[in-house]
């Protein structure tokens, strides 16, 4: 990618509003994700949990990363289910060479993407347009029957990094007091509302998009910068804070033996040094104390989170960097080990095992359907996901992942949230009782290598832009929503029920349709490349372009670039002029 070409350019407002409501129109969905896959709050048992004080409707939700960055994603979090929004990352560093491909999901996981690819103020912008975008879908008629009349409280959780020095630039504190106190941005993007949505332009929306920080910082940051800049979070910005931890912290010994012989994940390279340059455990059970005594004497809330990604080798070859970091299944088994510990080291100090503890633990380590039940049962709240969400069916997999809470739940009894974690720990500690199943080669298969090492669908054929098996990978697995799908018309002689297209300002090549393509090649260079912003489409000279404008007769347009061919964009063209059409309406497009 040119050093010049930004990996995102984000939409608009009134833009994503209009798409919203010309989706819904026209094909009952938003942003791609169907109506069978929006979240009810309201059926089944009470899923409410406290984060920090502050209520969420649900405890799962989109962890500090690739689901997290555009408001567009978040939304897509928040109908599937999810209530409590881990927002991406934000630093100072803002122009980042991040390489690519960047995400590798094609069993357990790796990335090397690590930071918002926003600038600061976009990324402000970003996240208050989906806090204005989900406060209108709230109370928009049209989706009552699917949401409920009331998908309960929100809450969007900062995460900064990764250094004092860049957390303590204007920068960075512009950033978080404009999510303290957004009334300014508001108030200007209000305009911006499109006539559909029009008595949400005088809407008192509430400025207070969010105070609370999860602190994340990098692999090796030393244990008196965490602390200073959890201090001054606290301080300089009255906030409450969560500070990530990092999976090293169980040791090197420890993590080689789960992950090498417990697992069988022989091919993993650990490597010591970068557990002696980490933070070692001993400091981080005094670190967790004094930071707890440091907020309690401010009244301020702290908590920990489980945890960081864990830092490798990279032995794949699939992504450029020399090293990557692993998620997943054996994070998952990991991190559990470590909170078991954890919980030993500082006893009655942890919110696990159903105490009514001052140290809230969040959670983020390879939750899925599987296992949700049994980890929101060790009191865990919230549990963010991002590896789940990186494998097909997308966002659209957040609420089979509750159901399968609720229906636990139902099957116990249980009511709320509260009373399953009671009913887990009834017959002693769960978090104790969880991790030695996640040790007993009986019950654990699910997190081994032989269980993890079923490769995705492969056929053995050339993928072309027109035609092809038409699985719908492409769409779910994106994590920006990028792409997105329209039928075949009737009347046109091509291969294929479905056609495939990608909007390449919402593309950052992060790879994982590659990975997940059933056919040989990759569906966002061979697939159309469609922009909507004439300036991005003028920087593509690589790869098939192609500009979709708006003709004067009320007809959508495409323009090739010098690589793209004149009789494509004229099947283009047709496509996006058929029934379903191109999911941004006429009037949010330049003229042509």
């Amino acid at each position: 990618m040119a050093h010049d070409i930004p990996p995102l350019t984000p939409m608009p407002l009134g833009i994503l509003l209009d798409r919203i409501a010309y989706e819904w129109d026209t094909r009952r969905r938003i942003f791609d994700l169907p109506i069978a896959r929006i979240y009810n709050a309201a059926e089944g048992p009470d899923l409410t949990m406290s984060f920090l004080g502050r209520p969420c409707a649900t405890p799962v939700g989109p962890a500090a990363g690739p689901h997290s960055q555009l408001a567009e994603n978040i939304v897509l979090a928040w109908l599937g289910g999810s209530r409590l929004i881990e927002l991406k990352t934000v630093q100072i560093l803002d122009e980042l060479e991040i390489n690519r491909p960047c995400i590798d999901m094609e069993t357990i996981g790796y990335n090397i993407e690590w930071s918002q690819e926003l600038k600061i103020p976009q990324s402000l912008e970003e996240y208050v347009k989906a806090w204005m975008i989900i406060e209108i879908l709230s109370g928009w008629d049209e989706l009552e029957p699917h949401l409920g009349d009331d998908p309960g409280p929100v809450v969007f959780d900062m995460s900064v990094g990764y250094d004092l020095a860049g957390i303590s630039t204007p920068e960075v504190a512009a950033f978080i007091d404009g999510l303290i106190d957004a009334s300014e941005s508001i108030e200007r993007l209000r305009a911006e509302i499109p006539e559909r949505f029009a008595p949400w332009r005088d809407h008192d929306f509430n400025p207070r998009i969010s105070d609370t920080v999860t602190l994340s910082t990098f692999h090796g940051c030393p244990p008196d910068e965490i602390e200073s800049i959890t201090k001054h979070l606290m301080t300089e910005h009255d906030v409450d804070v969560i500070v990530k931890l990092n999976p090293t912290l169980l040791g090197f010994d420890n993590v080689k033996e789960l992950v090498t012989e417990t697992l069988g994940y022989e091919e993993i390279r650990l490597r010591q040094s970068d557990f002696d340059a980490d933070l070692q455990f001993a400091r981080g059970t005094e670190l967790i104390g004094e930071l707890l005594d440091f907020g309690s004497e401010r009244g301020r809330r702290f908590g920990i989170k489980l945890s960081n990604t864990l830092v490798v080798e990279n032995h794949r070859g699939f992504m450029p960097d020399e090293t990557m970091y692993l998620s997943g299944a054996p994070l998952h088994v990991v991190t559990m080990t470590l909170l078991r510990r954890l919980n030993e080291a500082l006893p009655g100090m942890l919110a696990v095992d159903n105490r009514d503890a001052p140290v809230q633990v969040s959670w983020s380590a390879g939750i899925t359907r599987e296992n949700i039940a049994a980890s929101a049962g060790l009191g865990l709240a919230p549990m963010t996901v991002c590896s789940d969400l990186l494998k097909p069916g997308g966002y659209g997999r957040i609420k089979p992942m509750l159901k399968a809470l609720t229906s636990a739940m139902e099957d116990e009894g249980c009511e709320s949230l509260t009373a399953w974690v009671a009913n887990r720990n009834a017959a002693g500690s769960a978090v104790e009782q969880y991790v030695a199943s996640l040790h007993d080669p009986e019950q654990n298969e699910a997190y081994t290598r032989e269980g993890t090492s079923k490769l995705p669908r492969h056929v053995d054929h050339d993928l072309e832009m027109w035609g092809c098996v038409a699985c719908n990978f492409c769409v779910t697995v994106c994590p920006n929503d990028a792409f997105f799908r329209l039928p075949t018309p009737e009347n046109m002689d091509l291969d294929g029920r479905q056609q495939y297209f990608v909007i390449r300002e919402l593309c950052n090549d992060c790879g994982n349709c590659l990975v997940f393509c059933p056919e040989n090649g990759d569906p966002a260079v061979i697939k159309p490349r469609l922009f909507t912003n004439p300036e991005r489409w003028a920087m593509e000279t690589e790869h098939q372009a192609y500009l979709v404008a708006a003709r004067a007769d009320g007809k959508y347009m495409v323009l090739p670039n010098e690589q793209g061919a004149g009789e494509d964009g004229a099947t283009l063209a047709a496509i996006l002029n058929a029934k379903e059409g191109f999911p941004i309406p006429l009037e949010d497009l330049s003229t042509a």
